[in-house]
């Protein structure tokens, strides 16, 4: 189905993600729609998380708040959803618990446990199960009458994996550990089908009027530079490869690709061969030895300062958007500023304002 949207008044990060010379770096923040702003808890109501996620139209209206609050100084919107939803097409149940945050009732076991062949075997129609995620990018892109562009993602199949065997958070991945030295052949088998269900998700996503996308590898760091390469690195480039592909059968052109596999800095030399556009670093990454490592290699990094900051004093702020501009070459080239994950829910909104702000004044220059 075509969509007809307004035409682009700011395509910056489009032409930043393509590798383009640009006036200055893009900016947006992870989780820029989310709790610490008032507004998101007005909209919000009493509903229950998963239930906003599923209503288009408040989840466009959270979408869209962050792009009124600081008109002018956000490059692009990421859709409100969650990672989570894939793990519910595919046949779980999760539930997002108050002050404790996403948990699923019934998590993967074993291989033997009756669930893991249901959940393997599952012919997920992913056009179905999700048609509310797409609803809300296509009424948030006509809300946006091309302002800044709107970003779809997934969460990565080893992020996915880790929370349908662990039931939710962790700290010690016990589980998920368990799963790749004891079932290692089981783990890839879920894996691959996760990778193929995110495929057809980022496709719908771009069908619906996404113009970037981003896979969020939140647990990359709990895996070893080993078994990363073995259980995260293959279905990274899974998506990748076949997301192009996939959008080409469909008739729809290709967007930019990010990954964000976060605290994987050993794994960064390889990442920058998985074939995205874009590569997400974490804080714990040096800007000037992310591009050493990067050398001529045509990527464009994101990021990637420390959440934190934004609870610190404005001289703290503007010298970590001073570090990483130097750090990134100058903010006219191949980066998109950002944090090095998420925004937290008690940062006041104006010293986000003044983060953004000063990515502005240091990169116009």
């Amino acid at each position: 189905m075509a969509h007809h949207f307004e035409p682009l008044t700011n395509d910056l990060i489009l032409r930043t993600a393509r590798g383009e010379d640009v006036e200055r770096a893009p900016i947006w923040i992870m989780r820029q729609a989310g709790r610490y702003l008032p507004e998101y808890h007005e909209a919000k109501g009493n509903r229950d998380f998963f239930e906003c996620c599923r209503n288009p139209e408040i989840a466009s209206t959270l979408t869209l708040q962050p792009i009124e609050r600081f008109s002018g100084l956000l490059d692009a919107s990421i859709i409100f959803s969650d990672i989570l939803v894939i793990p519910q097409a595919m046949g779980m149940i999760v539930e997002m618990v108050d002050k404790k945050g996403p948990h699923f009732p019934h998590p993967l076991k074993s291989p033997h446990d009756g669930q893991y062949s249901k959940v393997l075997h599952k012919d997920v129609d992913v056009e179905a199960e999700l048609h509310y995620v797409y609803k809300a990018i296509t009424l948030t892109r006509k809300k946006l009458k091309g302002r800044v562009p709107l970003i779809g993602f997934c969460g990565a199949p080893w992020t996915l994996f880790c929370y349908m065997v662990e039931g939710g958070g962790t700290k010690l991945f016990i589980e998920s550990k368990k799963w790749i030295y004891r079932h290692p052949e089981e783990s890839k088998a879920l894996l691959q089908k996760i990778a193929e269900v995110c495929v057809e998700y980022l496709a719908l996503q771009v069908q619906a009027g996404a113009q970037m996308i981003q896979v969020f590898d939140s647990w990359a760091g709990e895996l070893s530079p080993s078994t990363f390469k073995i259980f995260s690195e293959p279905y990274l480039a899974y998506i990748s490869k076949h997301l192009p592909e996939k959008l080409a059968d469909m008739g729809l052109k290709t967007v930019p690709m990010i990954v964000f596999p976060k605290g994987a800095d050993f794994a960064l030399d390889s990442i920058c061969n998985l074939g995205y556009d874009v590569v997400g670093l974490d804080w714990q990454m040096d800007p000037a030895e992310a591009v050493k490592i990067r050398g001529n290699r045509k990527i464009v990094f994101q990021g990637n300062a420390d959440p934190g900051v934004l609870y610190g004093t404005k001289e703290s702020i503007s010298g970590t958007v001073k570090e990483m501009v130097e750090g990134f070459g100058g903010g006219k080239k191949g980066w998109i500023a950002n944090l090095g994950h998420g925004i937290t829910p008690l940062v006041k909104p104006d010293d986000l304002r003044f983060y953004l702000e000063e990515v502005h004044r240091l990169t116009s220059k």
